[in-house]
């Protein structure tokens, strides 16, 4: 944001009466005219010592009027205007400028805040920086209205009693949100102050193999998952999972959060599915015992919601 004096010189003001006429528009500006009504005592010269200030707030004003979008913001602090704060101590009248934030401006730090409580492992981050609307999210598709009402269920109860012990295993077919719908359930409650992990499981799997040769961040990793508030593993059944991930990185994080934290999952496979899905391995071989253990770490701790709908991917 230039100054009053920036702008005289970049305009072809070569004397004084120019400069006068810049001087005189910005004491008769309205926005000047409303802050001496309110001050009666504030006399000129007074305000010809502030020009620079009494420049700034108008021409703000007017930026803000006709505002751009955050992101082409003219102002000199984006998402900021300036304001006049006047004040007499002994006798003399003095001028002080401060900062307010505009709407667009606190949104988007809201946003920020809530963005910054959820970390992502492979997930498109559209997904959470979407505008979750629940009434649009049945009027897409109302085949899914029941399981949006079981997840706003589950919202309202971890607001008003604290975090659950339980999680939600989103169940349906291709495309049908249930990703879309684990979204919504983080950005809702990261307004709420918690912190939330969400992990693609086909990826993340096939990193989790390299990073046995990479202790420290396999901790990281690790104690990120177990820590978090909301936990969520994405597709779950679709990696390519080996006895060291199942045993010594899925088993470990669920072990540590069962009865403690919540872990929430979406999977086209049922119950059934994903135990045999976990007990055979390409290395060992199918082990029921392992994949029957795993499904003790999950099974008693989450509600099943069916996601209902048509595949919405490629529309």
């Amino acid at each position: 944001m230039e100054s009053l004096g920036e702008a005289l010189r970049r305009t072809p003001f070569n004397n004084l009466g120019n400069a006068e006429n810049v001087a005189r528009q910005v004491l008769n500006d309205p926005l000047v005219l409303k802050l001496r009504s309110r001050y009666p005592e504030l006399d000129e010269p007074v305000l010809r010592l502030n020009l620079n200030r009494l420049y700034q707030m108008t021409t703000e004003y007017r930026n803000c009027k006709s505002c751009p979008g955050l992101a082409l913001c003219p102002n000199d602090m984006q998402g900021h205007s300036t304001g006049i704060n006047c004040v007499e101590s002994n006798g003399k009248w003095q001028l002080n400028d401060y900062k307010t934030a505009c709407s667009k401006w606190t949104a988007n730090e809201q946003q920020e805040q809530i963005r910054r409580r959820i970390t992502s492992f492979y997930i498109d981050e559209t997904v959470l920086d979407e505008r979750y609307d629940e009434e649009e999210m049945i009027r897409l598709d109302p085949a899914r209205a029941i399981a949006v009402d079981q997840l706003q269920s589950y919202v309202q109860t971890t607001i008003s009693d604290g975090l659950q012990k339980k999680g939600i295993y989103l169940k349906g077919d291709f495309g049908t949100g249930k990703t879309f719908l684990a979204g919504y359930l983080l950005q809702r409650l990261a307004k709420e102050g918690f912190s939330g992990v969400i992990v693609y499981m086909p990826e993340f799997v096939e990193d989790a193999k390299a990073l046995m040769f990479e202790p420290q961040k396999l901790k990281e990793t690790l104690t990120l998952m177990k820590e978090a508030d909301l936990l969520v593993f994405d597709d779950i059944g679709a990696e390519n999972l080996t006895p060291w991930v199942r045993d010594h990185v899925l088993g470990a994080i669920l072990n540590h959060r069962m009865n403690r934290k919540p872990t929430f999952y979406t999977s086209n496979h049922d119950f059934e599915d994903l135990e045999k899905h976990f007990s055979f391995t390409h290395k060992e071989g199918e082990e029921l015992h392992k994949g029957q253990r795993l499904m003790d770490r999950v099974r008693p701790f989450v509600d099943v919601v069916h996601v209902r709908g048509r595949n919405h991917r490629g529309t």
